[in-house]
């Protein structure tokens, strides 16, 4: 018996196990591969399997019977799942983009909407129900406007972070997707 430690293989990257191609897509779209949705089972195996990957790059292996594999469909697959991949990521940097913008101009008029009130403040207002108005007004809508605004910027932008994580390992994929026989 040999006396050296047990070695497992463990792949760089993803390894998945398909039937055919055509799980790799969407049942209810019938375009060709190129233009093809994928599936949100494909992508969701995936992402699972991405979460413990470093932020490196990674490589995707798909294996995919012997007696099915075509290589001009497993090309057009890949640049498709590239072009995915790339796409996906530049949609989620815009809207994290947005969301944050969207957060600083909330702030931004929270704090014109407290200058307001405080020079509204600033001026005699028990004689002038305009003012006192317009100070019960603004208040309670500079906190809001605030309040939101810090809530964009750090927490509903911080919730894109796990998709845009997973969008931005895989960006890169056209190189490193790789289909294999079993």
């Amino acid at each position: 018996m040999d006396n050296q430690p047990f070695s497992s293989y463990e792949p760089q990257g993803i390894m998945l196990r398909l039937n055919k191609y055509d799980d790799i897509f969407s049942g209810f779209d019938i375009r060709p591969y190129s233009e093809r949705a994928l599936s949100v089972d494909f992508l969701d195996e995936i992402k699972r399997a991405s979460r413990d990957k470093g932020d490196g790059n990674i490589e995707l292996t798909i294996l995919i019977p012997e007696r099915l594999r075509n290589e001009h469909e497993e090309v057009v697959i890949r640049e498709r799942l590239a072009a995915h991949f790339k796409r996906h990521h530049g949609i989620l940097l815009k809207e994290k983009l947005h969301v944050k913008r969207v957060g600083v101009a909330m702030i931004a008029m929270g704090i014109v909407c407290m200058l307001a009130a405080t020079f509204a403040l600033s001026e005699n207002i028990s004689r002038n129900f305009l003012l006192s108005f317009l100070v019960v007004l603004l208040e309670p809508a500079a906190w809001f406007m605030l309040w939101e605004g810090m809530d964009q910027v750090i927490f509903t932008s911080k919730n894109l972070n796990p998709e845009l994580n997973f969008y931005h390992k895989m960006a890169n994929a056209h190189e490193r997707i790789y289909f294999k026989s079993y």
